[in-house]
């Protein structure tokens, strides 16, 4: 059983605090963009790839994030106080959220680019996970999205008034920690399987489909409110994505062609889905 006395607020300047949550998405980002420059380098995309995606797709995934975590606690939360929406440094960020608001901006982008999806879905899909991995440091400092109080044998509890978890000096189920963990481990597995010769788009759905299993069974240990059949917005979204994934992946492998490694820019990506 561990106590965190950190406070989540890391230093204010006046009226300004600058808090550990913020910074952590921060690193989380900046991390992954270092990340997927590397893979478009390295796949000949070059970092043209990358700069437009910056733009979009990660404002759209934090906007993603946080829409659906205003849906998930509207009632209880949101509805009280709706300011409270913009409040994004103070934490509460749902990584589905993150993980869709992404996607459709990126399917937007390579579109309008003519660039072929697949390709940057694999590009991008260590360095998503990772900096997932990253952003749930911030929840272990600042108590978000902690699980459920536990007796034992592994909680985390807090004591500095600025912990987010619902009571001081209760122990709840680190459910960040073992995430954090799974995201490790699945950013190890994409890390060695970007250099096999795998079919576009396969690299991407195998971590959809390893998160959303993974996200599955630890939200069984988590605090969030059952949306149906007892089962939190975030399990339900993960058996969507693997209802959808795994058909999609076993179909992707049928197909047996590997993608071919570009020595030109990025407008030389071909089109298509």
């Amino acid at each position: 059983m561990i106590t965190v006395s950190i406070d989540p607020i890391l230093f204010s300047i006046g009226h300004i605090m600058i808090r550990w949550y913020s910074l952590i998405v921060v690193a989380a980002i900046a991390v992954g963009i270092w990340i997927a420059t590397k893979e478009a380098e390295r796949k000949g995309l070059g970092k043209a790839a990358i700069q437009p995606l910056v733009l979009w797709v990660a404002p759209a995934g934090i906007v993603g994030a946080r829409l659906f975590h205003v849906a998930d606690h509207w009632d209880d939360v949101y509805s009280l106080d709706p300011i409270r929406i913009l409040y994004v440094w103070q934490g509460g960020l749902a990584i589905w959220g993150g993980v869709i608001g992404g996607l459709v901006a990126l399917v937007i982008v390579a579109r309008l680019q003519g660039w072929r999806l697949p390709l940057l879905l694999d590009t991008l899909a260590p360095a998503v996970v990772l900096g997932q991995a990253i952003g749930r440091l911030a929840c272990v400092i600042t108590g978000d999205a902690m699980g459920k109080p536990t007796t034992g044998p592994f909680g985390f509890a807090y004591t500095s008034p600025n912990a987010m978890v619902p009571q001081l000096g209760i122990y709840y189920t680190p459910t960040p920690v073992y995430e954090l963990v799974m995201n490790v481990g699945i950013f190890a597995l994409l890390w060695q399987l970007r250099k096999k010769k795998l079919p576009d788009g396969a690299l991407f759905l195998i971590y959809l489909l390893l998160y959303a299993g993974g996200r599955f069974l630890i939200t069984f240990w988590s605090s969030y409110r059952s949306v149906a059949f007892g089962l939190n917005q975030s399990q339900i979204i993960s058996l969507a994505v693997v209802a959808v994934g795994l058909p999609l992946l076993l179909y992707v492998l049928r197909r047996k062609h590997p993608s071919q490694v570009l020595s030109q820019s990025t407008k030389g990506i071909r089109p298509g889905l």
